[in-house]
Parts: structure tokens; C-alpha cells; sequence
């Protein structure tokens, strides 16, 4: 069967003619043998019983559909031992028996079907030229039939969730192929054993921590090498670090409230000089008869400054004026003394909020700027003014406030990062941190030893890793020993109980991070199928992998 002729099999079959139609070509093609054999006996004959018309769809011309109008026949069997006396002409390289579609075209809807999916590949194939179903897909997909692959030399093991925490299956994959060889329907050590009996010859197994792993591997492929998976061993490393900062929650809030940004601005403003605390009068809002009423009263004192003028002129004394004119004597002076008339100024009697002004100036260089949360704090101390009266006090100094801290009342509690967030920060290096994470991690790390020793410990495992420097692995367990850190000491006892495949990780190239791209992608083909494949179908889209 070829893809790249015009005619499925050429040895089989002759093109006569072509019949071109709106959306679709026929080709009308002849059986071209001479002599066919017996399906039953498989003796050939050369004898025609008949003739008969198939039509078969077949590969798409450039999205145009075709469909082939096959001329074949019937023939008689020659063999006189035969008990079939009439067989249909079978074309192997063309179609299968009873079948509406050429082999071709059924491999081409197959790989649709195992790439795509169901209903997505019957979305898709008429686009394509193909006219087919989900239904019709699937059930393709589950005909396939791979070969087995060789047995891998570097295997790696990893589990998948059917159902995260209740259902788990496994996940064989060949590393040095980079392609998956075996879907188990469970996570047991007695599937992955008997797996591994069958298929002799691993010696290499990458695998996480998990101890069914580990037996299974011991049962089935007792010579073979096991090494603990880099990226477990750092992942369980990090849960050990985030279990000592859920010890230090204290530490981790009174940093971030110490490199909150709000609070070092506020800082920044301690050393500020603050006006007087004095009322801001701003004019009042008045009516146009309002404003004529005092620009009168105002014409009569003036009217009134002019005639005590001319009395003086005249020689009257300052008592004879005040008389007169049924005023002080002090008011008769300060009109006498003046060049020109004085205009009214407001009084300056201390306000109510004066006595309180310390506090104010207190409270408002501890980060406090809100005037109705200085209001509920100054009238439990006695203050008996309206809450009104307060901002126009507090203008001249709130002008002086940069305008993103100008309306909070407080200094803001900061939300300290989670411990599985500062965890990571600890575990990686500080050229990979941004400033204020390098900042944060030095706070902690200087008021909380313990910290800076876990940090240490952290960072130097990693180290061991990432440097295939196991002869220093001894040195981390001591140190974790005489650290009097539980978490680490407990994770070390774990690592000492896996001890061979820990070193091997330390030694060796092989990790299971190929595994886990595999496990992505039964996840992706999974949730394509929105969860619901039975695992015989699950199975075939995984471990197909197109030529």
C-alpha cells in the first residue's frame, strides 16, 4: 500500500478514466491480474464466474474527496478439493473484505483518530477531504495494533492519576528512545515486577522515591541500577525547608512587615519638619446678598473711620470723639493711629484641637494620615470639636505627604509571602532572585539562625546534585545531623533508607525528567477525552507515535 501513487496498489488495479464532479472525483479503476487465488485454498484460477461494481472512498486530492469505482470480479475455484466453487476477487494491497474504504484511507482515519481523537478528528476530517464519525475514529484508534518495542536499556518509572488521590496507574518510558513502551493499570509492585520479568535486559531504571517502586524494581530486575530521580529528591528537599518555616510564621510577618514599602516611606518622612498645627480658613461660600450686606457694613465703618478723622482734625479730643460717636476710647486710638482704614481680621483664639497637637504631630510621623481615624482617636482623649474642624487643621501638613500615602489611615499590616513561596527563595540562588526576595531572605535569615542554617543545608544538597558530587554526601549528612533541625534530620533518614539510588543520583546522567514530559502528555490526551477513555484507548494514543 503506498501513499504517494495515485492508485492504492498499481500492481492491482488500472486507471480507465476519471469523472470530475463539483466536490468530488471518481476514479474509475479495473482489476488487472490474471490469475487470482482461492481465499480457501489459495489454488489460482483463471476461470470469471462474474463481474461487479465496488465503490470505495480513498485518499483526498488536495481536499478534493475520491472516490474509486473498482471493476472486479468473480471467479470459479479450479480445485476439485476445494469446497468453495465461487470466491470474490481479494485485492490485499487495495481494500479489505466488505470494506467501503481503501486501506489507506482507513490507516489515514486510524492516525486521525489516535492523534486527534474522536469527535475532534470527525471535526476535522471534513476539512481534509474525509467524511467519517467519532464513533467510526475510536473504534479504529482501538484497532491498532503496535509492534512491541525493544526492550529498553535506561527505563523510566513514574505514576499518572486516573483520579488525583484515588486511582493511579504507571508509566514505563525508554529514555535513551525518548519514547514511552508500556502503560500499567496500576502502581504496584507486583505489575512493575512482572512487567520487568517479561521484558529482560533493563539496567537502568530512573524512578521517584515511592517504595513500590522500588521493590517492584528489586523483584523484577534485581541487577539493574535504580536512581532516584533528581527533581523528587529536590522537591522533597523544599518540603522539608517549608515545614521549618511553618514553625517560623513569626519571623516570616514582622519581615514583610519591615520591608513593607509604605513603612519605609513612612520612615523616610520621620525626619520632616511640620508646620504649626494652625486652622486653614479658606473664604466662606456667601450669596450676592449676603455680599452686598457686608460690603454695606462695611461702607458705614469706613464712613465711620473717616468722620473720627476729620473730629481730630477739627481739635476734638480723644475723649470728646469717643462720645460722640458712642465708641471706645482704645478703638477712637487704633483709628486715629491708622494711615488708612483696618480691615477686620478673624479672631485668634485658640481652637479646640490646639491641646491636642503633640499627639497629632505624633501620631502623624507614625505613619497615621487620616483624619478620621486621628478624629476617633483624639475624642477619646477629650476632644470636643466636630470632626469637620480636623482637616482643615491637618492641610498644611498633608501637603507635605507624597500623594500614593496621602488617603491610608495606617501604616498597611503587610501579608507575609507564603512558607512554599520563601521555601523556593532559600533554595535558589540570589542572582536568580529579584531585590526585594534577596532582601526578604536576608531579614529571616538574620534574626532566625535556624534559617540560615536550613538555607546552608538547602543549598548545599542542591549543590550535590546539580555537581555529581557524591563523595561529599556524607559531610550533608553530618552536618544535618548536628544541625537539631527535625525536618532535615527526618529527610535525611528517608534519604539513608534509599541510600543506593540517592548516591546513584549524585553519579549518574539519567533522571526521570523525560518521564515526567510523557506523563504531561498522558495528562494532555487524557483531559482531550475529558477523562472518560477506557484504558485500552488510552493506551494506544499513548504509545503511538507516528513514523
Amino acid at each position: 500500500m503506498s501513499h504517494a501513487t495515485l492508485l492504492p496498489d498499481p500492481a492491482e488495479l488500472r486507471l480507465d478514466h476519471l469523472i470530475s464532479e463539483p466536490n468530488a472525483v471518481t476514479v474509475v479503476v479495473q482489476t488487472t491480474r490474471e490469475a487470482v487465488p482461492c481465499p480457501d485454498c489459495q489454488h489460482p484460477s483463471r476461470r470469471v464466474h462474474s463481474h461487479y461494481t465496488r465503490t470505495l472512498a480513498d485518499l483526498p486530492w488536495s481536499g478534493v474527496a475520491v472516490r474509486l469505482r473498482l471493476h472486479t470480479r468473480r471467479f470459479f475455484c479450479s480445485s476439485l478439493t476445494c469446497s468453495r466453487r465461487v470466491f470474490t476477487e481479494r485485492l490485499p494491497g487495495t481494500a479489505g473484505r466488505y470494506a467501503r474504504r481503501t486501506l489507506r484511507c482507513a490507516e489515514a482515519l486510524q492516525i486521525l483518530g489516535l492523534l486527534v481523537g474522536g469527535e475532534p478528528g470527525a471535526r476535522l476530517a471534513p476539512k481534509l477531504g474525509m467524511r467519517t464519525s467519532g464513533d467510526t475514529l475510536l473504534r479504529r484508534s482501538r484497532r491498532y495494533t503496535a509492534a512491541d518495542p525493544p526492550t529498553p536499556r535506561v527505563l523510566g518509572v513514574d505514576d499518572w492519576a486516573w483520579k488525583r488521590g484515588s486511582r493511579y496507574g504507571t508509566i514505563l518510558v525508554d529514555l535513551e528512545r525518548r519514547r514511552p513502551v508500556a502503560l500499567l493499570p496500576n502502581r504496584e509492585a507486583g505489575t512493575l515486577a512482572a512487567w520487568l520479568q517479561e521484558h529482560p535486559g533493563v539496567q537502568v531504571v530512573a524512578r521517584d522515591r515511592a517504595t513500590y517502586y522500588a521493590d517492584g524494581i528489586t523483584a523484577g530486575a534485581p541487577g539493574a541500577l535504580q536512581v532516584a530521580d533528581r527533581f523528587h529528591l529536590i522537591k522533597n528537599l523544599r518540603e522539608a525547608l517549608e515545614r521549618v518555616l511553618q514553625r517560623q510564621r513569626g519571623v516570616l510577618r514582622e519581615a514583610a512587615q519591615i520591608l513593607h514599602p509604605q513603612r519605609v516611606r513612612n520612615e523616610s518622612l520621620q525626619e520632616q519638619k511640620l508646620p504649626p498645627l494652625r486652622r486653614n480658613r479658606s473664604a466662606p461660600q456667601r450669596s450676592a446678598k449676603e455680599l452686598l450686606q457686608q460690603q454695606a457694613r462695611r461702607a458705614q465703618r469706613v464712613a465711620r473711620y473717616e468722620e473720627i478723622k476729620q473730629l481730630r482734625a477739627e481739635g476734638h479730643s480723644v475723649s470728646a470723639i469717643a462720645r460722640r460717636m458712642g465708641m471706645q476710647r482704645a478703638t477712637v486710638r487704633m483709628f486715629l493711629r491708622a494711615d488708612e482704614y483696618p480691615e477686620a481680621r478673624p479672631g485668634t483664639k485658640p481652637g479646640k484641637v490646639q491641646p491636642f497637637a503633640t499627639y497629632l504631630e505624633e501620631r502623624w510621623r507614625e505613619g497615621c494620615h487620616n483624619a478620621q481615624q486621628l478624629y476617633r482617636e483624639i475624642k477619646l482623649r477629650g476632644y470636643k470639636g466636630q470632626v469637620k474642624v480636623l482637616p482643615a487643621y491637618l492641610a498644611s501638613w498633608r501637603k507635605l505627604l507624597p500623594e500614593e500615602i496621602r488617603r491610608l489611615q495606617t501604616v498597611p499590616k503587610a501579608v507575609p509571602p507564603a512558607p512554599r513561596t520563601v521555601s523556593w527563595w532559600l533554595l535558589l540562588e540570589e542572582e536568580k532572585l529579584k531585590k526585594e526576595e534577596r532582601d526578604f531572605v536576608a531579614e529571616i535569615t538574620s534574626r532566625q539562625p535556624v534559617l540560615r542554617t536550613a538555607q546552608q543545608l538547602t543549598r548545599e544538597f542542591r549543590r550535590l546534585l546539580q555537581a555529581r558530587d557524591e563523595p561529599q554526601f556524607d559531610a550533608w549528612l553530618a552536618a544535618v545531623e548536628t544541625s537539631e533541625i527535625s525536618e532535615f534530620q527526618n529527610f535525611a533518614r528517608g534519604l539513608q533508607r534509599d541510600e543506593a539510588a540517592v548516591r546513584a543520583a549524585m553519579q549518574s546522567d539519567w533522571s526521570n525528567g523525560q518521564t515526567e514530559g510523557q506523563v504531561n502528555r498522558l495528562k494532555l490526551l487524557k483531559r482531550q477525552m475529558f477523562g472518560r477513555a477506557k484504558f485500552d484507548l488510552l493506551k494506544k494514543r499513548v504509545l503511538y507515535k507516528a513514523a
